[in-house]
Order: C-alpha cells, then sequence, then structure tokens
C-alpha cells in the first residue's frame, strides 16, 4: 500500500496561504458588513450558466462570482460579500434574514448548494466546499469545519420546511 498512497495522494491545502486569505476576506467581511464581528465566515460562490445555440453549434458557458458569506447564529441573518480570488476589492453586501425571506433549502443535487430565495421572483445559490485548488477562479481557503458549521446552522435555522 505504500506505493499506492503516494501514488494517488490527494493535495493538501497550504495552511499559511489559507489562513492568510482568511484573514483578508475577515477584514473585507467585516468593513462590509454593520456589526461584521458578530458573524461566522466562509468562502462560497455562485454560477450564472448562459445557453447559446448557433445553428450547429450549441453549449454553455458558466460565470463564476465568488462571495464571503457571513452567518449570524443570534440574528438568523445571512450576508453575502461579492469579491475576487485574490481578495483585493470586494462589493457591497447583500442580506438575507430568516424572517424576510420567501423560502431557502439545501440542494444537494447536482451540486451541494444552499439556495435561498428571497422573493418569488429571484434566488441565490451558494456553493461552499471546505477546499477548491483553483486560484484562478476561487479564493484560496481551507474550511471543513466552517463548512460543517454553516452547513448545520443553514439546515436547522434557515431552511424552510
Amino acid at each position: 500500500m505504500g506505493i499506492f498512497s503516494k501514488l494517488f495522494k490527494q493535495p493538501e491545502p497550504d495552511m499559511e496561504k489559507s489562513r492568510a486569505n482568511a484573514e483578508k476576506m475577515r477584514q473585507l467581511f467585516d468593513s462590509r458588513v454593520e456589526n461584521g464581528e458578530n458573524y461566522r465566515i466562509i468562502f462560497g460562490y455562485t454560477e450564472d450558466v448562459s445557453r447559446y445555440n448557433y445553428g450547429f453549434v450549441h453549449g454553455s458557458k458558466t460565470k463564476i462570482g465568488n462571495l464571503i458569506v457571513g452567518w449570524d447564529e443570534k440574528n438568523l441573518a445571512i450576508a453575502a460579500v461579492p469579491t475576487v480570488p485574490d481578495l483585493s476589492a470586494c462589493g457591497d453586501a447583500v442580506y438575507y434574514r430568516r424572517s424576510e425571506i420567501f423560502k431557502a433549502y439545501r440542494n444537494k443535487y447536482p451540486t451541494d448548494a444552499f439556495i435561498i430565495y428571497p422573493d418569488k421572483k429571484g434566488y441565490i445559490g451558494i456553493n461552499a466546499y471546505d477546499w477548491l485548488d483553483d486560484e484562478k477562479l476561487y479564493v484560496y481557503v481551507s474550511q471543513e469545519e466552517e463548512l460543517k458549521d454553516f452547513t448545520e446552522f443553514f439546515v436547522n435555522s434557515f431552511a424552510t420546511k
């Protein structure tokens, strides 16, 4: 087994780089969210898939949007702050309060995503993983424990029944 375990070893995150990015995420989040220190945070992303059909050519194109997602267990709120993979900038926060949403649920197929409908017209799908090894598209951060805690919060406190 020794040879095979070395041949098929999965990549592991650089924890120093991950911690530095987690600190940058915290600074950006706190700069955009009132009382941001009351929120726990994770990295998430959203996808926008557009389809095209040019006669014989069919396909789709996916746009990735990076998010710093925070959750406040006491106030049952989620805040999403758009950012870029290198964490050099961020946009304004969008808030989702449990008492103000139309519907929310965890979608396990085809990808594991947290879906929130703030009203009957629009929605946001937040995808989150413990670590993604593609710094061109995603924020480089390891967040296994945080993801577990966010999932538990979302399913138990935020998802509509």
